[in-house]
């Protein structure tokens, strides 16, 4: 399966084309450090300035957040879970982490497939 990856949309010239992109990709939002042991929020969120649809043929399925090669959490959703309209899918996982973290989130569009976020480095002590 294709993994599709946000862009930087200032150097994207089209409006459409910042939309897509913007609208369809992960993002995660941390701090940069954690404790070893305690609890530790990550949000991700889908689309940052643009809304995703909310339709029969066209929503957000899944959420995941993964740690380099390995998944550590999934939040699935079925169309309507935005009330039928166009939104952004924010999740808040909670991880203990053990040692420093290289996250990653992906979404999965049942329109368009599979986003992956940027890596975002977290340094556990």
């Amino acid at each position: 399966m294709k993994i599709n990856k946000y862009e930087d949309i200032s150097q994207i010239d089209r409006e459409s084309k910042k939309d897509y992109i913007d609208r369809h990709s992960a993002f995660v939002h941390c701090e940069k450090s954690a404790k070893k042991e305690e609890k530790f929020k990550v949000k991700v969120k889908v689309g940052d300035e643009y809304q995703h649809p909310d339709v029969p043929d066209h929503f957000i399925s899944w959420v995941q957040l993964w740690n380099g090669e390995k998944m550590l959490a999934q939040a699935n959703f079925t169309e309507g879970a935005l009330g039928g309209v166009s939104g952004n899918q924010e999740i808040d996982f909670y991880i203990i982490p053990q040692k420093n973290l290289k996250l990653t989130a992906q979404a999965f569009c049942t329109k368009h497939g599979l986003w992956q976020s940027n890596e975002v480095i977290v340094e556990v002590n």
